[in-house]
């Protein structure tokens, strides 16, 4: 083998292994509201599946999935969510982030769930963001 090439084995492994850590990724968050996990840890799973994906097949195997500016967006977006949700219960005369005010059936479990998955968008974009400057020093 060449300095620089990956093996192939190392490759198909982490290539197939992505998907299904990404789908625990997202159990871990759609559930949070109810059981163990939440927004963080399956943020954090889903972030160590692009890790994976970058060791079998190289960061620019992310940087095609995941651009730089992606990240940016994908961080904003987790982080408006959650403080938009508070702030709709406020404009709804609740106090912040108090579920009960929003007009849905089930509002403390949908409210809940809601700010896992704003949660876990943050911490993903977060830690992949981490980790590329961590690999291209920038």
């Amino acid at each position: 083998m060449k300095p620089g090439e990956r093996d192939i084995i190392i490759r198909t492994v982490c290539r197939l292994l992505v998907p299904f850590v990404q789908l625990f990724g997202l159990y871990v968050i759609m559930h949070g509201h109810s059981s163990p996990g939440g927004g963080f840890q399956g943020g954090a799973i889903i972030a160590s599946s692009f890790i994976l994906l970058a060791m079998g097949g190289g960061y620019d195997e992310v940087k095609r999935r995941f651009s730089l500016g992606a990240l940016t967006a994908t961080t904003s977006a987790g982080v408006l969510l959650y403080a938009g949700l508070g702030v709709v219960c406020l404009m709804l005369g609740a106090n912040y982030l108090d579920y009960a005010a929003l007009p849905v059936s089930d509002a403390r479990s949908v409210g809940m769930l809601l700010i896992e998955i704003a949660v876990g968008i943050t911490v993903t974009a977060a830690i992949i963001s981490i980790f590329h400057d961590l690999v291209t020093f920038e």
